[in-house]
């Protein structure tokens, strides 16, 4: 029943962002192309961050629906002006995710292997809403928490241990 009332809601979410997006398109005077829909679903279909690559490697592999890069560039310069999707760089990677009825989250940036894990906060995310922000009306915000991961902290110990000996 649960996995029933998550599909509905999932393509609920589709449903809306697809009419948004046809919105941006109509308002802006761009052309409403199958690859643009395409893409379009195919974010809305990833849990968590993507590059282009997978994203490139997900339409072409588990969707069936060929697309050159550049209009995948192209849409994907769309989608964060419709504000659709949002684009994080993490050191030296750019990484995009879909950003409509997403839960607020933290990222904690491995600085050795680069690997990112969500973090998701319901303390700091009540200090950043109370926050007093003169002026300013917040619409949503992102957090990046550089470190070490367990993995490399775990590596350069064993590293260190062999050295000793």
């Amino acid at each position: 029943m649960f996995a029933l009332l998550y599909d509905m809601e999932k393509e609920d979410i589709k449903n809306t962002v697809k009419q948004i997006f046809t919105e941006y398109l109509r308002i802006n005077g761009h052309r409403k192309t199958s690859e643009r829909y395409a893409i379009l679903d195919a974010i809305y279909s990833i849990k968590g961050h993507f590059s282009m690559e997978a994203l490139h490697d997900q339409l072409l592999n588990e969707e069936h629906f060929r697309v050159s890069r550049a209009t995948l560039y192209n849409t994907i310069e769309l989608l964060l002006d419709a504000k659709l999707v949002i684009k994080h760089q993490f050191g030296n990677s750019s990484q995009y995710e879909r950003c409509y009825k997403m839960e607020t989250h933290h990222h904690l940036i491995c600085t050795e292997c680069g690997q990112v894990t969500e973090l998701p906060n319901n303390d700091l995310q009540r200090i950043i809403a109370s926050s007093p922000m003169k002026r300013f009306q917040m619409s949503h915000y992102t957090l990046y928490i550089y470190g070490t991961c367990r993995k490399c902290i775990n590596a350069k110990k064993r590293k260190q241990l062999k050295k000793n000996k």
